[in-house]
């Protein structure tokens, strides 16, 4: 019963307490996860060197656009799960996940395979150029072993935040930082296993969060049930799923593209100093932003159920309120950056090279971080309520429409600098446009549900199951 009354919550709890239920799991998970590779990324820094860190820079990305093939079943199929469950069609639910798990295994397996084929050409691709190459090498090798765990694990995270499990996604986050930052001294360190020890305490920590996901499912604490007649693929259920997940791996594919040009454009405008100093900054962005990531993943269920359900002044209420926490915390985290940025720059490393020059970078490219809320919890909602062209739309304004241009002109004019410059830039530029869309939606479609006579009585319905 109780894990009925999860998912059931999302339609009936009263907003603001649902947000900080749903928020607070993903972004303690998150955060968790943050300082996983902000440890990591001192570890590395500290006892293998800059080369180090530039090859983690390197490869970090690869392995997350093949295993956000997991992350993009995930968000797609939750997506239809939590408005199937909104609106009581729990065997669609139930065929949903089915599909997805034969997804996810059928496609990690393939392109795994073909990363470890075509490693060189991939590497290189990514910016793995001149002394870089080898140790990125010996990195990819070993954390491509990895990648199908933590591509599970991605999809996994998902589902179970779709259906009010939000303790449960966050551990599922948790757990491999918490491996991985036991893990690191002893295989760094202790047995002087130097880059791989960092490789293979990652790998360890992706197979122990897959796991800690398989048991969850199979142990009865799920609201999904297993039936292997859902496991055969079916077509209809595959598009669907494709439709609103395809948003997920385009926005990790332009993260991915830019990855692509921001490391050929550091290495040519900075060397391999450059590239080391923007691995610093990636680190410190992942870990900054969690509160607002948090808040996104939280929005998505809860948006997503509610407009399955018809509670059409809960999903405007859960749009606005998310917009504004995010948009407060993200001040406040702008701040912090903007005080402190040579301290928690000597965090990473002891180079005065990269302590000199590392500390401005990251203040130019936290200089429109208050914005980012909108354009995050934008694009979010359309994945939410299954529109999936505009929320591929929005997904690609920052990095595809913006800054990877940006990261293209700018330097021709500016250097390394104009490389910097082109983050505030796009951030403002992205936050613009997701904004006029969003309020459009919302005047075109939400308001007037919200006026109409049938809609207003089954918000009273839904408000007076809302315990006080």
């Amino acid at each position: 019963m109780q894990r009925k009354k999860n998912s059931q919550e999302l339609g009936t709890e009263d907003i603001n307490k649902l947000l900080v239920k749903m928020a607070v799991p993903a972004s303690i998970g998150i955060l968790v996860m943050s300082i996983y590779f902000i440890v990591d990324t001192i570890f590395v820094g500290q006892f293998v060197g800059t080369l180090g860190i530039a090859a983690i820079t390197v490869v970090m990305p690869i392995t997350f656009l093949i295993s956000s093939m997991g992350m993009a079943i995930g968000v797609g199929g939750s997506s239809i799960i939590s408005r199937a469950l909104g609106g009581g069609n729990r065997e669609k639910a139930y065929l949903t996940f089915g599909n997805m798990i034969s997804m996810s295994l059928l496609l990690l397996v393939t392109i795994v395979m073909a990363g470890a084929f075509f490693e060189g050409s991939i590497l290189f691709a990514f910016g793995a150029q001149g002394e870089i190459m080898s140790p990125a090498s010996e990195y990819f090798r070993i954390i491509l072993v990895g990648v199908p765990a933590l591509g599970w694990a991605m999809m996994s995270n998902n589902v179970m935040r779709a259906e009010g499990e939000a303790r449960m996604a966050m551990l599922v986050m948790m757990i491999p930082a918490v491996v991985n930052i036991i893990l690191d001294p002893i295989l760094i360190i202790w047995l002087d296993w130097g880059l791989a020890g960092a490789a293979w305490a990652t790998t360890i920590s992706y197979y122990m969060s897959a796991l800690f996901a398989v048991w969850f499912f199979v142990s009865g604490r799920s609201d999904l049930k297993i039936k292997l007649q859902n496991f055969v693929l079916q077509l209809a259920v595959i598009k669907e799923i494709a439709s609103i997940g395809v948003v997920t791996l385009a926005r990790q594919g332009a993260i991915s593209l830019l990855t692509i040009v921001l490391n050929h454009s550091l290495f040519t405008y900075g060397s391999s100093m450059a590239v080391a100093i923007y691995g610093i900054i990636n680190r410190i962005t992942m870990f900054a932003n969690f509160p607002v990531l948090g808040i996104t993943q939280g929005f998505l269920p809860i948006a997503g159920y509610n407009y399955g359900a018809e509670h059409w002044k809960r999903v405007r209420d859960i749009i606005q309120l998310s917009i504004r926490s995010g948009t407060l915390i993200a001040f406040g985290l702008f701040s912090l950056i903007m005080i402190f940025s040579s301290s928690i720059v000597s965090l990473f490393t002891s180079d005065p090279a990269l302590l000199e020059q590392t500390p401005g970078a990251l203040r130019l490219v936290f200089l429109a971080t208050p914005l980012i809320t909108v354009q995050l919890v934008g694009a979010a909602y359309f994945q939410a309520i299954g529109k999936a062209r505009p929320a591929l739309l929005l997904t690609l304004t920052k990095q595809g429409f913006f800054l990877i241009p940006l990261v293209f002109v700018l330097p021709q004019y500016f250097g390394l600098m104009g490389i910097w410059y082109s983050f505030p830039l796009s951030d403002l530029l992205a936050a613009g446009v997701t904004y006029w869309y969003l309020r459009r939606e919302v005047s075109r479609t939400l308001e007037p549900k919200l006026s109409s006579p049938s809609t207003n009585g089954k918000e009273e319905i839904a408000a007076e199951t809302i315990p006080h």
